[in-house]
């Protein structure tokens, strides 16, 4: 750095030289020198602090919605035991409970990964969650685009979509 210095006061002392020679103030020349690598290291410094809140932002985004992929795969399992529970026979009455208590925590399960259902029947139709696979007039006492049945349920992951609702629309 030294060295520098000196090479930077020769170079300006060669440049200069003319009629009239400017004397080169050797500790104006650090002193810049010492500003220029205070606002590198400034720099660098903000530089750093930046890529470690993007890091912690990335990694708390990939542990959030790590288990995305294996609750999407789990949903149609809770589709199967919603349906099984669905038929009644009085003859299967204890399977019928056993799947009723499994269903239950397969919903524990998945609402504590932040599974969640998305809640359709009568509301207005909305394209980012819901999917209609079908559009009938208006039913009686029913408001236009409104959802009339849901054909297969849908759930959020968090604050993202992970299966969008099935649903019959009315017309508008």
């Amino acid at each position: 750095m030294a060295d520098e210095v000196d090479e930077s006061i020769e170079e300006l002392s060669e440049g200069n030289k003319s009629e009239e020679t400017e004397i080169i103030d050797p500790i104006k020349v650090l002193e810049s020198k010492v500003e220029e690598l205070e606002k590198e290291k400034q720099y660098s410094t903000a530089e750093m602090v930046n890529l470690r809140q993007r890091y912690a932002r990335e990694r708390n985004t990939l542990v959030k919605f790590s288990s995305m992929n294996l609750s999407s795969k789990i949903l149609p399992v809770l589709d199967n035991l919603e349906k099984a529970i669905s038929i009644e026979n009085s003859q299967t009455e204890k399977i019928l409970e056993g799947v009723t208590m499994t269903m239950e925590t397969l919903k524990t399960v998945l609402e504590n990964e932040g599974v969640i259902k998305i809640d359709a029947l009568e509301q207005i139709f909305n394209p980012s969650f819901m999917e209609a696979i079908a559009v009938i007039p208006v039913p009686e006492g029913k408001e236009p685009g409104t959802v009339v049945e849901v054909i297969e349920e849908g759930y959020m992951f968090h604050e993202r979509v992970l299966r969008p609702v099935k649903v019959i629309v009315s017309e508008e």
